[in-house]
């Protein structure tokens, strides 16, 4: 298998993947980058997370101008969420756009998700809030369908693992397809774990900087995510 067809099964595990854990259901999508072309990235057509195939992999420019004819075949709306992360990351290989309801009621709320158990510190230390209303009114449909908004959100992620919108969702930049889905996955977990500490009252013990840190260290991932995508991808009947 070549490794370009090696990517796009693994794309396609991670699209299985995010639906089978429910971070994703009708709608969210996952993309990397060309492992030949660090200009342009790989995203399924418009079409649920669990039912995409390696035939419904296209390929992007980062301006989020689709490059292949697959007999007219319909884009994701949102892909410029993805060309431009990859713009002005070039550190980041797979983004994952979600609309995951316990991290979806968050970015309405003033309350930050932050890691309480060791796992979930896979979110990183801070997960800013993007709200289209700053930048382009009240009016909008809330979607980012173009550059101009996709820029505006890859700036508010800066140099972050994800950024959160405001009654929207959230997008995850990751250094690999693991790392992009399994933090994803793991956000959704803390948002929830967050939600029931806080409704037990009382004061909440989150993580400490430096315990984020060692989770995040390159020697953890390493040897942690290849294990846990192992699991994720057999629960996906991948």
């Amino acid at each position: 298998m070549t490794i370009l067809a090696d990517t796009i099964e693994k794309l396609v595990t991670a699209n299985r993947i995010l639906a089978r854990e429910e971070v994703v259901d009708g709608f969210g999508h996952v993309s990397v980058r060309h492992p030949g072309d660090p200009e342009r990235f790989l995203l399924s057509r418009s079409r649920s997370p669990e039912l995409v195939e390696t035939s419904d992999i296209l390929e992007y420019t980062l301006d989020g101008a689709c490059i292949d004819d697959k007999g007219g075949m319909r884009p994701y709306a949102e892909r410029f969420i993805h060309g431009a992360i990859y713009k002005v990351r070039p550190d980041v290989t797979s983004v994952v756009h979600h609309h995951a309801y316990p991290v979806v009621t968050f970015t309405a709320s003033k309350v930050p998700i932050r890691p309480l158990m060791h796992t979930t510190a896979v979110i990183g230390h801070e997960i800013p809030l993007w709200d289209i209303r700053d930048k382009f009114g009240p009016n909008t449909n809330m979607l980012v369908t173009n550059m101009d908004q996709g820029g505006d959100l890859a700036k508010k992620l800066g140099n972050n693992r994800m950024v959160m919108m405001r009654g929207h969702g959230a997008a995850a930049a990751g250094a690999t397809i693991e790392d992009s889905v399994i933090s994803s996955i793991y956000l959704q977990i803390a948002a929830r774990q967050q939600m029931e500490a806080l409704q037990l009252g009382g004061e909440i013990t989150y993580l400490s900087k430096g315990e984020i840190d060692g989770q995040i260290s390159p020697d953890v991932i390493n040897i942690a995510f290849p294990r846990i995508w192992e699991y994720f991808s057999r629960r996906a009947g991948r």
